[in-house]
């Protein structure tokens, strides 16, 4: 078991978030969480003393040239990348097409595409129009009496034309976690690459892309306690089958920036590169040490082990009622996340979370972007679920604080 003897309590980390000294109780974290001063204060004073440009000879442009540098080697280290790549960009949507057309220019004709039923329209969408290109997509189906989609209906999809996998770690609406190692070595036996959706995994648990051998990942991380930008991860071979958007005149083999029109956003590099040391203060590390993985796993850890109560006393509360329907796992376990989606037999989900909007209490309500697993659900695709996403920053008294009010709504 993990020692977290010199760890924070609950209430030291929650002083580290300036926005959670207000009324709202934040439980929408799926859809972007909040995050630290440390990370606020580093973009502030990117912005206010190092706002120029990269690569000039200056001390000055020197000083955020290395900052920028030292953003990828974070990311690389958040993610255990060893000698893959960290490309920067806007968000996980921004990055996942750059990666598509990318393909579109470099695979052969008449290859087939597998795309995970369950996924964000974010890893859908590219892939989907690559149809045009005389790619055949394949779905990887949902079973509706379960919420997943198989590793034995995968294996059957999968064939010599097979090229990619897309699929999400954990669905966004669903919470739970794929057996991704599992997909990647289905995948793998075949020839193809994974591209595998991170984005509702990554502000739960520790990222470890050479443990899973996947080939691709992407997570967003302001949805991980940092600035609004994302990473996608690549294998060293798979960015080397692919020639990056760039202009011409760079390097085929300079990358990431090859992978980064226009350049990482200079100050959202500064945010990341200051999460490290949220982490380091997370784990209990000494605040002059490095934010090695190590550090990582350890403050990783420590997050899953404040959410898991949680998890378990919204899912009682929820399985406790005969009008609610928990859509995703019923239990709680180390394959759930804090993302906990429910609809109700006779109220609408626009009804249920106006309510609890009106509390102080953010939630979400819809089809989170997952329309094609909606549609399979057999869900209404404008109403769709309700959606409680909480992280290690919440409490058990702000989960008791929504049940409260979901009582007089329900």
């Amino acid at each position: 078991m993990t020692d977290f003897a010199a760890s924070p309590d609950h209430a030291t980390i929650r002083a580290q978030f300036p926005a959670l000294a207000g009324d709202v109780v934040f439980l929408e974290n799926a859809g972007g969480s909040q995050v630290p001063a440390v990370v606020a204060d580093a973009i502030h004073r990117y912005l206010t003393r190092t706002y120029v440009q990269l690569g000039a000879g200056y001390p000055l442009s020197q000083q955020c040239t290395a900052t920028v540098d030292a953003a990828h080697a974070f990311a690389r280290t958040f993610v255990n990348a060893g000698d893959g790549q960290a490309i920067l960009g806007s968000s996980s949507t921004a990055l996942l097409n750059i990666l598509s057309d990318s393909y579109a220019a470099a695979l052969e004709p008449d290859r087939r595409i597998v795309l995970a039923e369950t996924g964000h329209e974010a890893n859908l969408g590219p892939w989907k129009r690559l149809e045009s290109r005389g790619h055949e997509i394949v779905w990887w189906r949902v079973d509706p009496a379960t919420g997943t989609c198989s590793l034995a209906d995968l294996e059957a999809l999968l064939d010599d034309r097979t090229a990619l996998v897309a699929l999400p770690h954990v669905s966004n609406l669903l919470g739970e976690i794929v057996d991704l190692p599992a997909v990647v070595a289905a995948a793998h036996a075949v020839g193809a690459r994974v591209v595998a959706d991170g984005v509702a995994y990554a502000p739960h648990r520790a990222i470890d892309v050479q443990a899973w051998d996947v080939d691709w990942y992407v997570y967003s991380t302001y949805k991980v306690y940092g600035p609004h930008m994302a990473v996608l991860y690549g294998k060293p071979d798979a960015v080397a089958e692919l020639t990056g958007p760039n202009h011409f005149f760079i390097p085929d083999d300079e990358v990431p920036y090859k992978f980064e029109p226009g350049g990482a956003n200079h100050e959202s590099c500064a945010g990341l590169l200051a999460l490290g040391e949220y982490l380091k203060f997370l784990a209990g590390s000494p605040a002059e040490s490095a934010c090695d993985r190590d550090t990582v796993e350890r403050a990783f850890a420590r997050m899953a082990a404040l959410e898991e109560p949680l998890i378990e006393r919204l899912l009682e509360y929820l399985n406790g009622r005969s009008d609610v329907r928990v859509v995703g796992p019923a239990a709680g376990g180390p394959d759930r996340v804090g993302t906990i989606s429910f609809v109700h037999r006779s109220k609408s989900s626009r009804e249920i979370s106006d309510a609890v909007d009106r509390s102080e209490i953010a939630i979400r309500y819809g089809h989170m972007y997952a329309w094609h697993l909606c549609k399979a659900l057999g869900l209404d695709l404008d109403d769709g679920v309700v959606r409680v996403s909480f992280v290690h920053y919440n409490t058990a008294a702000e989960i008791d604080r929504l049940i409260a009010v979901l009582d007089e709504v329900l």
